[in-house]
C-alpha cells in the first residue's frame, strides 16, 4: 500500500456535505444518460471520449460519491479529482434538455474532494 492510500478521509463531513444537496441527488436520478450533454462539451468535442461527457463526469464524481453514501477511500476521490479537475475546466457550457445543473454538480463534488485534501496542484502539475 502507498502512503496515500493510508490518508484518512473524513467520511463523516462528506456524508454531511452530501446531505446539504440533496437537490443533486435527485438530479442525478433525472439523469438518462442520453449524452445530449455531450455536444455542449468543448473538451468532449475535441476528445470524443466518454470521460468527457458532462453526465460521465457528474455521474461518475458526485454521483460516485452519493452511492458510496460518503464512504470513500483517498484512492476513490483521486479517481474523482481526475474527472473534476482534469476533465472538466468548469466553463457552465453544459447543456442538459432536462435542465439538470451539470456544472453545479461537478462544482459541488470538486468543493467535497478539497474538503479532504484532494484537489489539483497547478502548481506542481504540468498537464500535456
Amino acid at each position: 500500500m502507498t502512503e496515500n492510500e493510508h490518508r484518512i478521509i473524513d467520511n463523516c463531513k462528506i456524508k454531511e456535505m452530501l446531505s446539504q444537496k440533496k437537490k443533486m441527488k435527485k438530479f442525478l436520478s433525472v439523469c438518462a444518460s442520453c449524452g445530449l450533454c455531450a455536444e455542449s462539451c468543448f473538451l468532449y468535442r475535441n476528445k470524443k471520449e466518454p470521460e468527457y461527457m458532462p453526465s460521465y463526469k457528474a455521474i461518475n464524481s458526485l454521483g460516485k460519491l452519493f452511492k458510496k453514501k460518503g464512504n470513500v477511500t483517498y484512492t476513490m476521490l483521486e479517481e474523482i479529482k481526475e474527472l473534476a479537475w482534469g476533465n472538466c475546466v468548469l466553463c457552465g457550457r453544459c447543456y442538459c434538455p432536462f435542465g439538470i445543473d451539470i456544472s453545479s454538480m461537478i462544482s459541488w463534488a470538486r468543493t467535497i474532494c478539497r474538503t479532504q485534501g484532494v484537489y489539483e496542484r497547478y502548481d506542481l502539475n504540468v498537464r500535456g
